[in-house]
């Protein structure tokens, strides 16, 4: 038997979520599968949320109303029930190997949206949440995605001119208007003609991820797209 062997008799694979015996590491059982509402079916090819039909490439009421300024966008899950657990545990409780599952995740949910030669940019943190929350979560599911998908990932591409006041409380063209100019582009010969993947973990408006593609779109970006782990429901 092999060290990997002797390994799994000693640290059996659990279930990232419930600690349950899986059959492979960084998997989900079961029960947790099912509970994760991972999108599937039609989506909105602009925000990645779940549209009625059967095929991609409509707009959702939201991004027709307030068109984002990205091209294409697609969610790995929604953000609810397990989703949103896996999401906090990653962003507030230091799960940071969730993010290899995570990266599998987005991958396949980005398979429509992605580019020969594109860069994998996650949304930037200011640097005083930075130093207290010690990570980006951002950045580790940009690096996991980037990883699987073969793509380069330049983690800090973007920074934040400005520490932003709460988007709480805030209706949609609020948080955009709170955002505005509120990121760029550290070295934009890196991004003029070329496609950029924006990573964030949870999209709700869309705000945030719509001021960093305007920022690599005022550089000269080719294109940009986003992708994010989890979608909040539009009614939430």
């Amino acid at each position: 038997m092999g060290l990997q062997g002797v390994l799994r008799m000693i640290y059996p694979p659990r279930c990232i979520s419930c600690d349950a015996a899986v059959t492979s590491d960084f998997g989900l059982c079961g029960p947790c599968w099912r509970d994760t509402p991972f999108i599937t079916g039609a989506v909105c090819d602009r925000c990645g949320t779940p549209v009625p039909g059967e095929d991609d490439g409509g707009i959702c009421d939201d991004c027709l109303t307030l068109l984002p300024p990205w091209s294409r966008g697609r969610a790995a899950m929604m953000y609810d029930g397990n989703g949103r657990r896996l999401v906090l545990a990653l962003k507030h409780g230091d799960r940071l190997d969730l993010a290899i599952p995570a990266g599998k995740w987005l991958h396949r949910a980005a398979a429509p949206i992605l580019q020969p030669g594109m860069i994998v940019a996650p949304v930037p943190l200011h640097w005083t949440r930075l130093i207290k929350r010690k990570y980006n979560q951002s950045a580790l599911l940009g690096r996991a995605l980037a990883k699987v998908a073969g793509l380069e990932h330049l983690p800090d591409l973007l920074h934040r001119t400005r520490n932003t006041r709460s988007q709480e409380g805030r209706g949609r063209e609020g948080r955009f208007d709170n955002m505005a100019g509120a990121l760029a582009v550290r070295r934009p010969a890196r991004v003029k003609g070329r496609p950029v993947l924006l990573i964030d973990d949870v999209m709700t408006s869309g705000a945030t991820l719509g001021a960093a593609a305007e920022a690599c779109f005022g550089v000269g970006a080719a294109d940009v797209a986003v992708l994010v782990l989890a979608r909040v429901a539009k009614n939430a």
